[in-house]
């Protein structure tokens, strides 16, 4: 994300499990780092250029995006030219998911 212009200030929680349910992070959409910019919740490794898309023009009613798990190829998970397809799913307060991004892997 620094490398994509944004400025990183790193915050150490004994308790991710409730960090992720305060930002109704669910079971199925949770990974390893979470963040919070401009008032919307980024979960796990979402390509910078999928966080500056969503920014830019938010879905309606959209609380923020969510890579789950850490699929190979995805930032900060990458092994050689390996890569899985992996999808970018945006969330609203209600639970609803939907694809906002895919990725497509070798």
């Amino acid at each position: 994300m620094e490398d994509a212009g944004y400025e990183v200030k790193e915050v150490l929680h004994d308790d991710m499990n409730a960090v992720k349910a305060q930002f109704g992070i669910t079971q199925q959409l949770a990974s390893c780092h979470t963040a919070e910019i401009d008032g919307y919740i980024f979960e796990g490794h979402i390509p910078a250029e999928d966080i500056q898309a969503f920014l830019a023009n938010p879905p309606k009613n959209a609380k923020g995006l969510a890579v789950p798990g850490m699929p190979m190829g995805s930032p900060g998970m990458e092994y050689g030219d390996k890569k899985d397809t992996y999808s970018v799913y945006a969330f609203n307060d209600k639970g609803q998911v939907f694809e906002f991004a895919r990725h497509e892997g070798n």
